[in-house]
C-alpha cells in the first residue's frame, strides 16, 4: 500500500484516533492537513508527521461550521499543493438516559457528528471536481452506528446517520469517480473512551473502569482496540486497494457487532 505524493485532510486530527490516522497515513508517503477545534494539541502531532519525512500544515477548524470545513480544505490544498482524500474523524460522544436528552444535547451532538460530516463531503466533493480529480471521502462511524447502545442513544443515532449519507453520497458522486466509505470503531482506548467510563458511572453508580472492562471483556478479540487498529483500516480505505469500494461502513471493532 502506498500513498505517495497524495494530500489527505484528516479533522479532529489533534489526539486519539485522529493523531493515530494521520501518523498511520504519514507513514504510508501522504502529506497531511491536520484540522482541530484544539488548536494547542496540532502543533505536536504536526511535527510527528514532519518527523517521518512527510509535509504537514495544521488549521483550527470548527466542523460544525459549514464555512470553516471549506476553509481546511482551501487551506489544505494551498499550503500542501493537492487535496486527494477527505478524512471526516472529527466527533463526540454523549452518555445519557433517553429520557433525559435535552434539545441542547441534541444540537450539539448532531452539529458535530452528522452536520460535520455532511460538510465534509460537501466540501470535498466539490474540490474534486473543481480540480477534475477522483477523490476519496472516509467518514467517523462507530459499532454504534450498526446496533443501537443503551445510554448512548442519541449518539447511537448520530453515527446511524452517518451510514445513512454515506451510502447516499457514494450513490451520487460515483460517477464522478468519488469513493465513499466509514469505518467503524469499537472500544478504543482513548480520552473518549475514558469519558464515556465515567459517564456511566456517575449514571449507573459502577465503578469507574467497570464499564470499559466489561465492554472489553466482550471483545472475541479479547483485547481493547488501539488507534493504530483504527487507521490501518482508513489507511485501505485511502488507497488504490480500495477504489472498487464505495458506500460501506466496515467494523473494525475485534468481533462485537457482527454484520
Amino acid at each position: 500500500m502506498s500513498l505517495n505524493g497524495k494530500v489527505i485532510l484528516v479533522t479532529g486530527a489533534g489526539q486519539g484516533i485522529g493523531r493515530g490516522i494521520a501518523l498511520r497515513l504519514a507513514k504510508e508517503g501522504a502529506d497531511l492537513a491536520l484540522a482541530d477545534v484544539k488548536a494547542d494539541k496540532l502543533d505536536s502531532v504536526r511535527k510527528e508527521v514532519e518527523a517521518l519525512g512527510r509535509k504537514a500544515t495544521t488549521v483550527v477548524a470548527d466542523v460544525s461550521k459549514r464555512d470553516e470545513v471549506y476553509a481546511a480544505i482551501d487551506h489544505a490544498e494551498k499550503q500542501l499543493g493537492g487535496f486527494d482524500v477527505m478524512v471526516n474523524n472529527a466527533g463526540i460522544a454523549q452518555v445519557k438516559p433517553i429520557a433525559d436528552v435535552t434539545p441542547e444535547d441534541m444540537d450539539l451532538i448532531f452539529r458535530i457528528n452528522v452536520d460535520g460530516v455532511l460538510w465534509g463531503i460537501q466540501a470535498a466533493s466539490q474540490k474534486f471536481k473543481d480540480r477534475g480529480q477522483k477523490g476519496k471521502i472516509i467518514n467517523a462511524c462507530s459499532i454504534a452506528g450498526h446496533d443501537g447502545f443503551a445510554m448512548l442513544g442519541v449518539y447511537s443515532a448520530t453515527k446511524f446517520a452517518v451510514r445513512a449519507l454515506t451510502q447516499a453520497a457514494a450513490k451520487e458522486y460515483a460517477s464522478a469517480g468519488i469513493t465513499v466509505n466509514a469505518y467503524c470503531p469499537g472500544i478504543v482506548g482513548t480520552d473518549m473512551w475514558v469519558e464515556i467510563d465515567e459517564r456511566f458511572s456517575e449514571i449507573t453508580g459502577t465503578p469507574k473502569g467497570e464499564t470499559y472492562k466489561k465492554y472489553v471483556e466482550g471483545i472475541a478479540l479479547g483485547r481493547a482496540q488501539t488507534p493504530e487498529d483504527v487507521a490501518a483500516l482508513v489507511a485501505f480505505l485511502a488507497g488504490a486497494d480500495s477504489d472498487y469500494i464505495t458506500g460501506q461502513s466496515i467494523l473494525t471493532d475485534g468481533g462485537i457487532v457482527y454484520r
